[in-house]
């Protein structure tokens, strides 16, 4: 059963979803680019099983929560610690996938008197990256997403109204062929069904009133996150998989060098989707030890 709140924070609003026990250690898991604090059934299942409490919520912009515009990376650490206090959560641990993993790791890094554990499934590292080529390995929706972003947010809204139409006239049988130049084989096995369905009612959840989300996403990942890796001093768990033509492997390899203490899996047989489905109860059980 999902549980919805509204939170208010410096002016705005956002909305927030939890399952799981609510007297059970809390796990605030962070949503990817484009998306949603939608819950995946696996996701809660797997937490139920646990007798956690899974926190989720929409990042300014998508869904119910407000606009932040400027907000950078580490402007996710206001957000996140302002629904901890309104819910009643004192210590917690952070998961988050794909666009969710640089907020993950700003959590890490700017908040470790509450922040038990994070753990990041298949993350975009910092633009620009030294010794990283950012681009290199990416599906080409997605070069053309960030070439798009370097040409400005007239470019950059023109080239997503596209691209959100498309993705929100699509029925969900149909969403790998949408998506076929990000695809790697075993994500491509994965994008059917149930998860099919998840994905795009998660999508029609965040992007189908507007874009902001997504705009703002993007330049939040191209500019300066506000934070450095260099001051995480809690535990980290990072995920990759060799498979992952959304965010390449050599992000999760440039991070994983960077990170201080991290624990890395790159994994040769995933992809990112699937880093981000099946690693997952091995995710919330080693965040479970952290607190």
């Amino acid at each position: 059963m999902i549980r919805e709140h509204r939170v208010p924070v410096d002016g705005r609003t956002l909305a927030v979803l939890e399952a799981g026990d609510e007297s059970g250690h809390a796990v605030i898991a962070l949503h990817g680019t484009p998306g949603s604090g939608l819950l995946w059934r696996g996701l809660v299942e797997d937490a139920e099983a646990r007798g956690m409490r899974l926190l989720s919520y929409d990042r300014p912009g998508y869904g119910g929560s407000d606009p932040h515009p400027g907000r950078t990376v580490a402007d996710a650490v206001g957000d996140i610690a302002a629904i901890a206090d309104a819910l009643g959560v004192d210590r917690f641990a952070v998961e988050g996938g794909s666009g969710g993993g640089p907020h993950t790791l700003a959590c890490a890094a700017l908040l470790p008197e509450r922040v038990v554990a994070a753990a990041s499934l298949a993350g975009v590292a910092p633009y620009p990256a030294e010794g990283l080529d950012w681009l290199d390995g990416m599906g080409q929706d997605n070069l053309d997403e960030f070439a798009a972003t370097v040409a400005g947010r007239d470019t950059l809204e023109s080239y997503l109204r596209e691209q959100a139409d498309a993705m929100l006239s699509t029925e969900p049988d149909a969403i790998a062929d949408s998506l076929r130049s990000l695809l790697s084989p075993p994500d491509a096995a994965v994008l059917t069904g149930e998860f099919a369905e998840y994905l795009a009612e998660a999508t029609r959840r965040a992007i189908g009133e507007r874009l902001e989300g997504w705009i703002d996403d993007d330049f939040v990942f191209m500019n300066p996150w506000g934070f450095e890796l260099e001051a995480i001093r809690i535990p980290v768990q990072l995920w990759h998989g060799a498979q992952d033509r959304f965010v390449p492997i050599a992000h999760g390899e440039w991070l994983a060098e960077r990170i201080p203490g991290v624990e890395a899996h790159l994994s040769e047989e995933d992809g990112h989707l699937t880093i981000q489905l099946a690693r997952i109860g091995e995710v919330h059980a080693w965040l479970l030890e952290h607190f």
